[in-house]
């Protein structure tokens, strides 16, 4: 980060040389809380790998990358789109949309009324909203699971630090059983259990030593990490769900959910050994009181509010653009490029905004993603009567919308400097956290919005189409959502 500087070659502490060596240790993330702790155990930084460079950081993202992208894969619903009257279903990593639409259309669970709830996890979230257990079914998305569980595993893995590798283990193999035991299932509610509830919480544990050990990996170029390790969502979001409809129409769906179990372990196995913390946990380091404080500024509870409200519909063009795009004429295949278009430009879009946030200040990152995410809604895909231009729109909207998650190292940054002593990992969690409550929500607002096809015939261009609400909606969630702007003017960031 801009704002602080960490040593990454410091001779034995003496005079100035002591006082810069203590000064690099406070800005590491994880060395402000333990600070006490190295400098009682004598630990001498140059005996660490360096910070934001060298063979051990660049593994240690190289594995996140891979761990972010095996674990989220895409709740995008990228390819349930193969199915030939494609509505909205709802997202699981690993593109569930593909195995709901199996599961559908096969025994033995051909006509079951609970499909839905494997990839959602709704017994999790009914209690949030007001809607009943059926209809909430059908519209909420898995995603939102493991964002909201996040503070929850978070904290868990603080208080209990020697613990924080093996949780990726243990996660990754949790995943694996509950998909190999999801093929064993004759009925929906096995799969609820295994490849819904356990998948979901495995991948929790699996998944957060990644963003636990990144800040003491990385510190002047920690929103590039962040963006890099992103950027795998983006792209098993083009890839995977290709490789799982094939799966399952070749094979069925109990040989592809083990053929995936094994790939899945091969894959992320060897990688384990790199998730490691910069600055090892030693028997002696007794974990803090977490200070919480941070959510009571100005400056997080503004940030909150822009990423919850922007939340609200980022999820809504990935879900209803290959639909919309039938009704252009497209066929399944070319409706469901709409998405892959989205995902492969969020790569590149996730890894850019890393880099800027590192040299700009985070409300300006946030007002680039809020004005290509804005325009393209209204003007593009508003305006969109054919493929091309919609195509354009799934580009631009991936490019800036699918980055906005890539600012949030600038707002773990700006929030720690009003409270020096809060947790980055909490902070990123309570984000997550924030996000999740829009994702979840954004499944029963979205058919409000297009329940009856408002605006079909009364209103010009893609408006008319009966999904201008959702645009409307869209656009202006994405507009509100870099209101942060607005608070940093008047000071109050």
């Amino acid at each position: 980060m801009n704002d602080s500087t960490v040593l990454h070659d410091i001779s034995p502490p003496n005079g100035d040389a002591a006082l810069a060596s203590k000064e690099g240790l406070a800005q590491d993330p994880r060395s402000v809380e333990d600070n006490s702790h190295l400098v009682s155990s004598s630990l001498d930084e140059s005996t660490l790998p360096p910070v934001d460079g060298g063979k051990d950081a660049w593994l240690f993202l190289a594995a996140c990358f891979v761990v972010e992208a095996l674990v989220w894969g895409t709740s995008l619903p990228s390819l349930l789109l193969l199915s030939p009257s494609y509505s909205y279903h709802p997202g699981f990593p690993f593109s569930y949309g593909v195995f709901q639409e199996y599961y559908s259309t096969h025994e033995p669970f051909q006509g079951s009324g609970n499909i839905a709830v494997i990839g959602t996890c709704a017994m999790v979230i009914l209690s949030l909203l007001s809607a009943t257990p059926t209809r909430l079914l059908r519209l909420t998305r898995s995603q939102g699971i493991m964002y909201l569980d996040l503070p929850i595993v978070f904290g868990l893995l603080r208080r209990w630090p020697k613990y924080q590798r093996l949780s990726t283990t243990g996660g990754l193999i949790t995943m694996c059983l509950a998909l190999g035991m999801s093929s064993l299932s004759n009925n929906t509610t096995h799969l609820i259990i295994t490849q819904g509830v356990f998948y979901a919480i495995g991948g929790s544990f699996a998944y957060s030593p990644c963003i636990l050990f990144i800040d003491e990996w990385f510190n002047k170029r920690k929103g590039l990490a962040y963006g890099i390790m992103w950027a795998g969502t983006g792209l098993t979001g083009a890839i995977l769900p290709l490789v799982m409809e094939w799966l399952l129409s070749t094979y069925g769906f109990r040989t592809t959910l083990r053929v995936w179990s094994v790939s899945l372990f091969l894959l992320t196995g060897p990688l384990l050994y790199f998730i490691k913390p910069r600055i090892p946990n030693t028997p002696s380091h007794s974990p803090h009181a977490r200070d919480f404080a941070f959510i009571l500024t100005s400056t997080f509870g503004i940030m909150q509010a822009c990423n919850v409200i922007e939340a609200l519909g980022f999820f809504l063009p990935t879900i209803y653009l290959p639909s919309f795009a039938r009704t252009l004429g497209a066929s399944r295949t070319l409706g469901a490029l709409s998405v892959i278009l989205f995902n492969v430009a969020s790569v590149f879009g996730c890894v850019l905004m890393g880099a800027v946030v590192d040299k700009w200040h985070v409300t300006n990152c946030i007002l680039v993603s809020t004005i290509g995410s804005t325009i393209g809604v209204f003007v593009i895909w508003g305006f969109s009567i054919s493929l091309p231009p919609l195509y354009i729109f799934s580009l631009i909207y991936g490019l800036f919308a699918g980055s906005f998650t890539s600012t949030w190292p600038g707002i773990m940054r700006d929030v720690k400097k009003k409270r020096d002593n809060a947790d980055p990992s909490m902070i990123f969690a309570c984000l997550a956290a924030g996000r999740g409550v829009g994702n979840v929500a954004s499944g029963p607002l979205s058919e409000a919005l297009i329940h009856g096809f408002p605006w079909r015939g009364s209103a010009g261009f893609a408006y008319g189409s009966g999904y201008g609400a959702l645009i409307v909606f869209t656009g202006l969630t994405a507009f509100f959502g870099g209101s942060s702007i607005l608070g940093r003017r008047v000071g109050w960031l």
